[in-house]
């Protein structure tokens, strides 16, 4: 799986330069290519992201009727979500908006009643980190297909929401999964994880894993942007997979999902491959879907 580095030379992130135009050309390769990639972005703390994991393992702790609290079942990107029987290892919870501290405040709220402005202020302090991120790499991603003139509103016309992820280790030594594979449906995906079992398949059908570093977030292109790119960019298919005695495993993401079906690209005298509909009943629709099955 690629891995491209933002901090090796941090003048490669002033936009215009040509340290940027060559990320630019990397990340659209890796994203045509294998759909994803990894990135190495060290202005997120370490101690951040080990805060980040203590909260995540205390969010999970708390008793199942606490977790499904923050559920609405008229929202396909809220609250809780797991005992499924495909994915019985598998626990989230998602809240929308993170970089806005009062929604921070009010899940955290529902999950502890007496307060925890530590939690609040972690989870706030990082989600606005990786959103900087987010929108670096998709504006890499604009730029290099020649939309820099729309640049700025492409990027600005979507939300955000945060997902905690909890895998529990298996009781066995066999291999087992954890989340079965699947595509996303929004337009990027940022991951950050503290065990491996993350996986993703090429176009030749072999599964890579996501190696597990300091500062190393896992990218996945989605659905919404491979539309966007009329099927340029590949949406691919990941997984993750458990081995026990393996630990349990958390994770973190930052999903960026469009305020509008995105409108395809049509600069390249090529056929639209995709039909227009409305991305947000789409996405309930393949939720509801996939969790009735």
């Amino acid at each position: 799986m690629p891995c491209i580095d933002f901090t090796k030379h941090p003048k490669d992130l002033i936009e215009g330069s040509e340290g940027w135009k060559n990320l630019c050309k990397q990340v659209r390769e890796a994203g045509e290519v294998y759909g994803g990639f990894q990135v190495v972005y060290d202005k997120i703390p370490v101690e951040l992201h080990e805060n980040m994991f203590q909260g995540s393992k205390s969010l999970f702790d708390l008793p199942l009727e606490t977790k499904q609290k923050s559920s609405d079942d008229s929202k396909s990107h809220n609250g809780y979500a797991g005992k499924f029987k495909f994915a019985p290892l598998y626990e989230s919870l998602t809240l929308p908006n993170p970089h806005n501290l009062e929604e921070v405040q009010a899940f955290a709220d529902t999950m502890w009643p007496e307060g925890n402005q530590s939690f609040c202020e972690t989870v706030n302090n990082t989600s606005k980190m990786m959103t900087e991120l987010e929108k670096i790499i998709r504006k890499m991603i604009f730029q290099s297909y020649g939309a820099d003139t729309n640049c700025d509103s492409l990027v600005k016309d979507s939300w955000n929401i945060f997902r905690f992820t909890q895998y529990k280790a298996p009781t066995g030594k066999e291999m087992e999964v954890g989340l079965p594979a699947h595509v996303d449906k929004n337009l990027l995906t940022i991951l950050y994880q503290n065990e491996e079992g993350l996986q993703i398949e090429t176009k030749e059908g072999e599964w890579l894993p996501a190696v597990v570093k300091d500062c190393t977030f896992t990218v996945f292109i989605g659905e919404a942007l491979k539309t966007w790119s009329n099927g340029k960019l590949h949406a691919v298919e990941h997984q993750v997979m458990m081995k026990g005695p393996q630990k349990d495993r958390y994770s973190y993401g930052l999903f960026s999902i469009p305020n509008e079906s995105p409108k395809e690209r049509d600069e390249d005298d090529l056929p639209i491959l995709f039909c227009r509909l409305d991305h947000h009943d789409y996405d309930l629709f393949t939720y509801t879907s996939n969790t009735s099955a």
